[in-house]
């Protein structure tokens, strides 16, 4: 509905620009939430802010992982120390596994090896390992932490 009343805004102003296609978004957010305020069923309010705030999390962590691959690539010594790390999940159902497991491996210097049969690890590949707790941590309080908030 929301996509709806962004091209309605569009078609209206007669402006096809993506400037704005995102007022129009943002204007048919609002009306929906007006119009939605009573009801029981609030997710898609909750959700949509979510995904707008994890990709630009995702883009920060990607530049910033290419920056560093980048850096390496083009000095002449190698800072890089790979490792493998066994990831434990709280992502349960398949979809979260799959989703999860993309965006790990989206990212340059990590890659995702295999996932285990019981489904609650993922073996990753990691080129820039300095400590493995703490890699594990960013990854549960960064990028899983946030999908499983818009997935569930």
């Amino acid at each position: 509905m929301n996509l709806l009343l962004s091209f309605i805004w569009v078609a209206l102003t007669g402006q096809m620009n993506y400037s704005n296609f995102v007022f129009g978004y943002l204007l048919g957010f609002g009306v929906l939430f007006i119009m939605n305020r009573n009801e029981t069923d609030q997710r898609y309010f909750y959700r949509v802010p979510k995904i707008v705030s994890f990709f630009f999390f995702f883009l920060y962590e990607l530049i910033k992982a290419n920056v560093q691959v980048a850096y390496d690539v083009i000095t002449p010594k190698y800072f890089f120390k790979p490792g493998i790390v066994r990831y434990p999940v709280n992502a349960t159902t398949d979809f979260e596994i799959n989703l999860l497991a993309t965006f790990i491996s989206l990212t340059p210097g990590t890659l995702i090896m295999d996932i285990s049969d019981d489904k609650k690890a993922i073996y990753i590949h990691v080129m820039y390992l300095k400590d493995e707790e703490a890699f594990i941590r960013s990854l549960k309080t960064g990028v899983e932490r946030k999908l499983l908030e818009i997935l569930r």
